[in-house]
């Protein structure tokens, strides 16, 4: 396909599983975990539902079709590298943005737990290929297809996107398996990221993709 095809066409290739990986961005216990979704459901009734009707069942369906398919799953989380964060980038420490290293806060929620042999890659900025190796370490699993969905829709996971684009990668985004604080926010970052810095699809559509052909063969 020509890189030049009218209308972004070189976006719209279908996953190959030999070289696609999922990266779920912070579904961690600081963001979604049960009892932060409990102390949130009054301010944020709206960001909650979401998470526990959509986000949470998508990601479990996208988790079950990529181990089927045998592509690579790969979980970022927001986690200092020390206990008291002081390598922390400064918006976070201005944010108050902390997760202590080895904390509840920093692991991926129980209902999406990564498998023992998943990758999970710390950060301590909004954007992972900023602030972590994940761009070298996507470059030696042979990956081209990046898979990408999570919290929050118009912060990580934009930045996500956006930097994955920006070093060659043919990204997907899993509408349907993010969310933002208002359903605004959400809608108005998947309007800007589409077509421009990436496809939009749905679980179903992914998951379609990504037991449609043969599962990669192990290293």
């Amino acid at each position: 396909m020509e890189i030049d095809a009218p209308g972004g066409a070189y976006r719209e290739q279908p996953l190959d599983p030999a070289t696609t990986a999922l990266l779920s961005v912070d579904v961690q216990n600081m963001e979604c975990g049960a009892p932060v979704r409990d102390r949130m459901r009054a301010d944020k009734p709206d960001f909650v539902a979401r998470i526990e009707t959509l986000v949470i069942p998508n990601h479990q369906r996208l988790l079950e079709a990529g181990r089927e398919a045998g592509v690579e799953i790969v979980f970022t989380v927001i986690e200092s590298l020390t206990q008291d964060g002081r390598d922390r980038s400064l918006d976070h420490k201005i944010s108050r943005l902390h997760a202590a290293k080895g904390s509840w806060e920093g692991r991926v929620i129980d209902e999406v737990a990564p498998l023992p042999n998943e990758m999970v890659i710390p950060k301590t900025a909004s954007g992972v290929f900023n602030a972590t190796n994940i761009d070298y370490v996507l470059h030696n699993l042979g990956i081209r297809h990046l898979v990408i969905f999570g919290l929050v829709t118009d912060q990580c996971v934009e930045s996500a996107i956006r930097d994955a684009a920006d070093r060659g990668y043919l990204v997907t985004q899993v509408e349907d398996a993010c969310a933002a604080y208002s359903e605004a926010d959400h809608q108005r970052s998947v309007a800007a990221m589409s077509g421009h810095y990436c496809r939009t699809r749905s679980t179903e559509q992914v998951v379609a993709e990504l037991l449609a052909r043969p599962a990669r063969r192990s290293a």
